[in-house]
C-alpha cells in the first residue's frame, strides 16, 4: 500500500511555515511543498481544505492582513470569504498541512505533527 501523500501549503518567507516544514523533515517526512502564493488554490480546493480542517472559512484566514480590512471581509459571507482567498491567497493562514483526508493549520508549527 502506498503511503498517503502529505502536502504543506507553504510560504518560505514565513518563519512559522519554515518551522513546520523543518519539524516534518526532522520527523522523517518529505511533504510535497505547495507555495500557495505562487500556485494559488482554486475556490474548490479552498472549500476542500476548509472541510478537512473542520472550520468556517474565516478561521483559515489571516485576519491581521491589511487586505482583509481593506476588502471589508469582517462581515463577508462564507462564499465571499472563499472567493477572496482564491483571488488573494495572501489571506490564507499558513502553513496548512494536508494528509490522509485531514488538515491542520500549523500555528503553532508543532500542530502539523498531530496528523502525521
Amino acid at each position: 500500500m502506498m503511503p498517503t501523500q502529505m502536502t504543506l501549503w507553504h510560504n518560505p518567507r514565513c518563519s512559522k511555515s519554515r518551522a513546520a516544514l523543518k519539524l516534518l523533515q526532522d520527523a522523517g517526512h518529505a511533504p510535497a511543498v505547495r507555495r500557495y502564493l505562487e500556485t494559488p488554490p482554486s475556490a474548490d480546493e479552498i472549500v476542500a481544505v476548509r472541510n478537512a480542517l473542520g472550520v468556517a472559512a474565516d478561521e483559515m484566514m489571516r485576519k491581521g492582513e491589511k487586505l482583509y480590512r481593506e476588502l471589508g471581509l469582517g462581515t463577508a459571507t462564507e462564499a465571499e470569504l472563499i472567493a477572496a482567498m482564491a483571488a488573494h491567497p495572501i489571506l490564507i493562514e499558513r502553513p496548512i498541512l494536508l494528509h490522509g483526508g485531514k488538515a491542520v493549520i500549523g500555528r503553532p508549527p508543532e500542530r502539523v505533527l498531530q496528523i502525521v
